[in-house]
């Protein structure tokens, strides 16, 4: 005896819809990048920092010398 299920033509196009949405979201979260930079670019944009990490980072930049005067500035006085 077979006990298949019969589906109905809208059990099937419900099944297709949801197929078809699941494909597509899968494409949005597929991402190509032409180089390492790009990447690291999109996810440097896309990953928040964490407040300890960003403080630390300050209080490193604020430490450093500034940096010296180039020969054009020192040249016209500028």
């Amino acid at each position: 005896m077979n006990h298949r299920k019969k589906l109905t033509s809208h059990q099937q196009s419900d099944e297709q819809q949801h197929a078809a949405s699941h494909h597509e979201a899968q494409q949005q979260t597929t991402r190509e990048f032409a180089s390492v930079e790009d990447m690291l670019r999109h996810d440097a944009l896309h990953t928040p920092v964490p407040p300890a990490v960003a403080h630390r980072l300050q209080e490193s930049i604020a430490q450093l010398p500034p940096p010296p005067r180039s020969w054009w500035r020192k040249v016209l006085g500028g």
